[in-house]
């Protein structure tokens, strides 16, 4: 390599390294190109993949847990809150390197109702019936409140603020499904459609989750357009969706009955593409949940999961399938597989080095395999790892995860460090995406040498320092 700088110890000769790597240049040049042999990432990778209900010894890999809490298990007056129970359910996931998915409730058959109790005392409505809505279980009794009592309406919206002041950003929370309003927080009522919520209440409700959320993604459960019959417009909003029917009532059939298929709604509301700004989740629909990865599937017809996830772009699902010891052997694998299908899969395809007047300027080619993207700006970080295998040098950039989009150019990151004051040796340059909960599973790039010289970091590139 030609000098750049006028000490020798500045002078980096980069050695050629055998497949994963590839080099392109010789010996001597101050510009290596390395590309990066592909293989799939793992199906515990963050923010994405199958998801249990909060709870210990679940063996199938994930990186996430959910539960649903009860509004009255939080909330004791018009601005009074006990976090308690929650913060309990955030620790537990946490200590686990898990994020958390929240919902929060009002009705649910068969179970206590979920409105706060000075509500009650005060006089609100609950409506009491047998929900019929309740396959595969039996039906049970509801109790719905009366959704355009202002009382309910201020209590809901001063909930919503209290809970973003508190927990946007928060790096246990993973994502928020809207929740409150309609059976198990679903936004319907059916087959009692007449008692849910007007879209005078369901636009305070989302007006407030907006205001009180800027950082932890919001998911929605219907999509829906200007021009919807049922719900307010939510195509414009910064919120994803989540299906809670997948693989069984996903996937647009145009057969009348059939209108609010996750795809119909999505087609209705033109935001079939909303997917590449915001996230997409949802659940397993429970009838399905032990053999949908059966040969063949139990899934309906039509409504198959690789479909499925190609229509949705979906990043995770709730199910709890496959987390209770029942898919077991090649339906076990299948689902492993489906996994690794779901939300965002990063592929580094190349590193370009050049070392010039003691800096080293690293450019990194980005794509990404998977079906979505990666919905939060984690940090990125570079460093150098010295033979020992000891981080020697980290480099915080300003690289964006949320810019690699499936099917799109590759993404080219570029940053500048400096290596002046090393000691003579080899290098190898690594890459890490820095998980903020602390000890959180790292995100792993679908690159053979991921993990290859230090955990959770990618090797990009072997150097040696003279």
């Amino acid at each position: 390599m030609k000098s750049t700088g006028q000490s020798s110890r500045l002078k980096f000769l980069w050695a050629l390294v055998l497949l994963p790597w590839c080099v392109a240049g010789a010996a001597g040049s101050g510009n290596m190109v390395f590309t990066l042999a592909y293989t799939s990432a793992p199906p515990d990778n963050p923010l994405k993949g199958f998801v249990p209900y909060l709870r210990e010894d679940r063996t199938f890999p994930h990186s996430m847990e959910w539960d649903y809490t009860r509004l009255s298990e939080v909330m004791t007056g018009p601005t009074n809150f006990n976090w308690a129970v929650f913060e309990a359910k955030l620790n537990a996931a946490a200590s686990r390197g898990h994020q958390f998915i929240a919902r929060f409730y009002l009705e649910w058959p068969g179970r206590k109702t979920g409105v706060p109790q000075y509500l009650i005392d005060a006089g609100l409505t609950l409506r009491r019936w047998t929900n019929t809505n309740t396959q595969p279980f039996p039906p049970a009794v509801d109790h719905t409140p009366d959704y355009e009592d202002p009382r309910l309406r201020a209590a809901l919206t001063n909930f919503i603020h209290a809970l973003g002041r508190r927990y946007d950003g928060d790096p246990r929370l993973g994502f928020v499904q809207l929740g409150l309003l309609g059976t198990w927080g679903e936004w319907h009522n059916y087959p009692n459609e007449k008692w849910f919520a007007s879209k005078t209440v369901q636009r305070e409700v989302m007006d407030a989750y907006e205001a009180a959320f800027k950082k932890t993604r919001l998911l929605a459960r219907y999509p829906a357009g200007p021009n919807d019959s049922r719900y307010v417009d939510n195509s414009r909003r910064p919120l994803g969706y989540h299906d809670d029917s997948f693989a069984w009532a996903t996937v647009h059939t145009g057969k009348k009955g059939n209108e609010w298929f996750f795809e119909t709604r999505l087609r209705a509301a033109n935001a079939v593409d909303k997917w590449r700004t915001q996230p997409i989740g949802g659940e397993v629909r429970p009838e399905v949940w032990k053999c949908l990865f059966d040969e063949p599937s139990c899934a309906p017809a039509g409504q198959e999961f690789e479909r499925c996830v190609e229509v949705t772009r979906v990043s995770w699902l709730c199910n709890e399938g496959v987390f209770r010891g029942k898919v077991q052997g090649a339906a076990r694998e299948r689902a492993l597989r489906a996994v690794q299908r779901m939300g965002y899969e990063l592929h580094v395809a190349r590193a370009e080095i050049v070392a010039a007047g003691g800096k080293l300027a690293a450019t990194l080619m980005v794509t990404n395999t998977g079906e979505a993207p990666f919905y939060y700006d984690w940090p990125l970080e570079l460093g150098l790892v010295n033979a020992a295998h000891e981080r020697v040098v980290t480099w915080k950039t300003d690289w964006r995860l949320t810019t690699v989009i499936p099917g799109e150019t590759a993404a080219a990151w570029r940053h500048e460090g400096s290596v002046a004051g090393l000691s003579a040796g080899t290098y190898h340059l690594v890459l890490r995406v820095v998980n903020p909960l602390p000890n959180g599973l790292p995100l792993r790039f679908a690159n053979a040498t991921q993990d290859r010289h230090l955990p959770g970091w990618l090797s990009l590139a072997e150097l040696r320092l003279p």
